[in-house]
């Protein structure tokens, strides 16, 4: 969990492999509704990359603040803190060779620990916490490693069905080398039995693709008197790419 440095690593230049989509959950699944208009209407179509495609846009290391990867403290008024149980999420971001992917750009957003969102238009009617924004970023080191502390997030319920709960999760998008390693995913917490009831986790075709999803408790990385430390790797592109929002493309 060391502070993201730079790195002169070459970007990834060669053709990905193909994406499995057996791996991936199909695009219409009605039970989790919202696929229901989302999903394509038409056959897909296999495009090669471009070299603009796979080589930019890069970022660069000024944009992050000194706070941006601590939600505890990067919202909240001076002297005070959000409110919730503090954890540390950490973990690599890698490619589909397994080979950490450095300088690239993560940015994660969640509810708070008591499930609610700071959106205007969010109708769940918990509490909002004011010394929390919810959102934040990093830049991964030499080795694809990043961290962030946190609060742990609550479930909430989502008018997909009669009575439905998105279990506790963290939202994350990271942009790699290119436009053609975008990934935006979500990290659920091991050992939360509302993951099985999750609509858009039972899109999934393979358990070993949601145990993917899925952050490791690690007490080796807690912080003493402060914080538990959950683990969660993240592999762009590729045969076994962590899972990409309920979307099924072309390669």
């Amino acid at each position: 969990m060391s502070e993201p440095s730079r790195s002169n690593n070459k970007p990834e230049t060669g053709a990905f492999y193909q994406r499995d989509l057996d791996w991936h959950p199909k695009a219409f699944t009605p039970w989790y509704k919202t696929s229901v208009l989302r999903s394509p209407q038409k056959s897909l179509l296999s495009l090669d990359g471009t070299i603009s495609e796979i080589t930019g846009p890069r970022f660069g290391h000024n944009i992050i603040g000194e706070l941006d990867n601590d939600l505890i403290h990067n919202f909240a008024r001076p002297g005070e803190s959000a409110i919730g149980p503090r954890i540390v999420v950490y973990g690599r971001v890698v490619d589909e060779d397994g080979r950490g992917v450095p300088g690239a750009l993560v940015e994660y957003w969640q509810a708070n620990a008591g499930g609610r969102y700071r959106h205007r238009k969010e109708g769940y009617q918990a509490a909002l916490d004011p010394n929390f924004g919810g959102c934040g970023r990093s830049i991964t080191d030499e080795n694809g490693g990043y961290f962030f502390r946190t609060i742990q997030p609550g479930p909430y319920p989502w008018p997909n069905g009669p009575n439905d709960w998105r279990p506790a999760h963290i939202h994350f998008s990271i942009f790699g080398s290119g436009f053609s390693q975008r990934l935006i995913t979500q990290m659920y917490f091991e050992g939360d039995p509302m993951i099985a009831m999750c609509p858009i986790v039972r899109t999934l075709n393979d358990p070993d693709a949601a145990k993917a999803l899925t952050a490791k408790l690690d007490m080796q990385e807690t912080l003493p008197m402060d914080s538990r430390a959950y683990k969660f790797d993240i592999v762009l592109r590729g045969r076994r790419s962590t899972f990409f929002e309920n979307r099924r493309e072309g390669n």
